[in-house]
């Protein structure tokens, strides 16, 4: 009597997914990418510059309700930490590039439930790692302001910045939040860079997904520190006229995003 051995389909077996090749990057491959990026958003420019801005709204709309709750001290630590979510903010324009890379066309709906879809995805609690940090950047701030001005009063926007930018004091809490947010800074951009394009594209846990960012940026730290602060001084500089820059900035570092993260990253033959 013979037995049958049952057996899984090929097509039903579940394949691991080998862990990315790390590339070298130059800043040859900045420049390369900001071109790419610059040229996504030439091609959709209505679309790419709807998540601008979004981005740009809902600044502006944070800025009204702090003044409007006497939030004034919350204003500048928001401004500054504002960026730290830009790179979630931008899966829409991740999407957008990957398609126009393949080539494959696409309208509004099918970017839309990209987006939608992620949030059964990985990608959710990349939102909350980004998001807490953002957190722990605002209750920071909070605490070295009371701890450094503590005896110093301001009613008002203005009496805020007098007190901050003309006193020693104000002086030495400029100094420490810098450095903190810095710091801050440079763990969310070190663990995100490339983990948010990532999970996008591929079927990845986002604990790996980080590892991965950390790994590419430990191994390009000059070039990566390079790209951060592009990033840094061209969100901060498209803030000041009432967020209205990051309507063309912000597309175009997304775009620039995902064509360096596919720059740094490349899949092993199998």
């Amino acid at each position: 009597m013979s037995s049958k051995l049952s057996t899984t389909p090929d097509s039903q077996t579940p394949k691991r997914q080998a862990k990315p090749i790390i590339n070298k990057v130059t800043s040859e491959d900045i420049i390369a990418s900001l071109k790419a990026g610059s040229a996504d958003f030439a091609a959709r420019p209505i679309m790419s510059g709807f998540f601008g801005l979004f981005y740009a709204v809902f600044g502006l709309l944070m800025v009204w309700i702090l003044f409007s709750l006497g939030k004034i001290w919350l204003i500048i630590p928001f401004a500054v930490g504002f960026p730290l979510v830009a790179p979630f903010a931008a899966a829409g324009l991740y999407e957008m590039s990957r398609r126009m890379q393949k080539p494959e066309s696409f309208g509004w709906a099918d970017i839309f439930t990209v987006i939608v879809r992620q949030r059964k995805r990985e990608m959710g609690w990349m939102a909350f790692v980004t998001l807490f940090i953002f957190w722990v950047w605002i209750y920071q701030f909070r605490t070295v302001l009371v701890i450094v001005l503590q005896d110093s009063s301001f009613s008002d926007f203005d009496g805020f910045l007098n007190t901050v930018l003309f006193t020693p004091e104000g002086w030495t809490f400029l100094a420490l939040g810098t450095c903190l947010g810095a710091f801050l800074a440079a763990i969310l951009f070190t663990v995100t860079v490339i983990a948010m394009p990532m999970l996008l594209e591929r079927e990845i846990d986002f604990v790996s997904a980080m590892i991965t960012s950390v790994r590419v940026v430990a191994e390009n730290p000059v070039v990566m520190l390079l790209w951060a602060a592009v990033i840094s001084v061209t969100l901060l500089l498209s803030m000041v006229p009432a967020f209205l820059g990051l309507i063309f900035t912000l597309p175009i570092l997304g775009h620039t995003t995902w064509h360096l993260y596919k720059r740094a990253l490349s899949s092993p033959e199998m």
